[in-house]
């Protein structure tokens, strides 16, 4: 049933994220300097904001990783410029962590061609949220974290419903307290950082604000699941120049071997940074590097421990 513009208004009228900010309502009479002295004082509340919300992300992060270790996926799903941070969160963890691009999905609103376009009307379907899960084939194993700074995006409450529906452990990213999405979800993340300085432009500090919750959740998630040694990325990726010098340089933080060192021993363990860093610090082989990942289930820390 579409909604008419009078409840729309309605609706939108009773969200923080849509007031006005009283600190902004010169904004089309300030110097340049004003305007980017108070766009930034306003993004200075994001963080504090977002700290707010630390119980509920913790319990989110546990979920994800207990979604991870009974082999199922993490799927965001949003539209508009919550859909693209989810996309983007999703498409860096195979680079940094070295998991399928599978292992975390970003789904949004109009699909692939929403990225970049604006695609008119997906938000506002709840079926077309469900149908996407349906497509990524989600299961109760999967976990699905459903992203709106309004919390009242019906593409992603569908998706949210459904995933509810299967079973699914259901998490959502809002910017307004009390909306129909923390509603829906297990666990809800309200990240309250008042209106705009361009009021509903909820690119801004709400933007700033889930796109600060997904790196949390998603980094918190793989180094809980022994993607990280110290706060090294042990699994990085090698698939051009830059991430091959970044494991080299990894390797070389590890341990305080040199470059060529570094080099030679991760050529002998196949690219692999955790490999290298137990062959140089317990002065094995490649064999038994491999070897003692396996028997701490890629842990590295683990496997390090076992050897002392």
């Amino acid at each position: 049933m579409n909604t008419s513009a009078t409840d729309l208004i309605q609706q939108l009228e009773g969200l923080m994220s849509e007031g006005r900010n009283p600190a902004t309502i010169s904004l089309d009479q300030m110097t340049t300097a004003e305007l980017v002295s108070v766009i930034n004082k306003e993004d200075r509340k994001v963080a504090a904001a977002v700290d707010l919300a630390s119980e509920e992300i913790s319990a989110a992060v546990d979920l994800i990783v207990a979604a991870f270790q009974k082999g199922g996926r993490l799927i965001y799903i949003g539209a508009g410029t919550s859909g693209r941070l989810g996309v983007l969160d999703a498409v860096e963890c195979p680079p940094t962590f070295s998991v399928d691009k599978t292992h975390v999905i970003g789904l949004i609103a109009g699909g692939e061609h929403a990225v970049l376009n604006a695609v008119e009307g997906a938000e506002d379907n709840q079926e077309l949220g469900k149908q996407d899960l349906i497509n990524a084939s989600l299961s109760s194993n999967d976990i699905v974290v459903g992203i709106a700074a309004s919390g009242r995006t019906p593409y992603v409450i569908g998706g949210l419903n459904y995933a509810n529906e299967l079973g699914c452990n259901t998490v959502s990213v809002v910017c307004n307290r009390n909306s129909p999405l923390t509603k829906i979800a297990k666990i809800g993340i309200c990240v309250e950082v008042g209106p705009e300085c361009l009021t509903g432009s909820t690119r801004m500090k709400a933007g700033t604000a889930q796109k600060l919750v997904l790196n949390t959740l998603s980094t918190a998630a793989f180094v809980k699941m022994g993607k990280v040694y110290e706060n090294l990325m042990v699994d990085v990726s090698t698939s051009n120049a830059k991430l091959r010098a970044r494991a080299q340089r990894i390797v070389m933080q590890a341990t305080a071997c040199t470059q060529q060192q570094a080099e030679s021993t991760l050529k002998l363990a196949n690219n692999s940074v955790k490999e290298a860093i137990l062959m140089l610090l317990l002065d094995i082989d490649a064999a038994k590097a491999n070897s003692k990942l396996k028997l701490s289930s890629g842990y590295l820390r683990q496997a390090l421990d076992q050897s002392a």
